[in-house]
């Protein structure tokens, strides 16, 4: 990953790469393996972000299909 600096501003690369890392989802990742969790929970748990992926693009598909409404 790769972030440029311009005219010497690192706060302002800085602020677009913890952007650029929050999008790839590394700080969900970290987060995560700070403690063990048992293959069962983890199970749950990816079935449950499934069902929640799932019926959010439903709930795009569904507001494109009606029109914004």
């Amino acid at each position: 990953m790769q972030v440029s600096v311009r005219d010497n501003n690192v706060e302002q690369a800085l602020r677009a790469l913890k952007k650029k890392l929050q999008r790839e989802g590394v700080f969900r990742e970290m987060k995560l393996k700070q403690h063990f969790e048992k293959p069962s929970v983890k199970k749950a748990r990816e079935s449950a972000e499934a069902v929640r992926r799932a019926r959010k693009l439903a709930r795009k598909k569904a507001l494109r299909e009606n029109g914004g409404v």
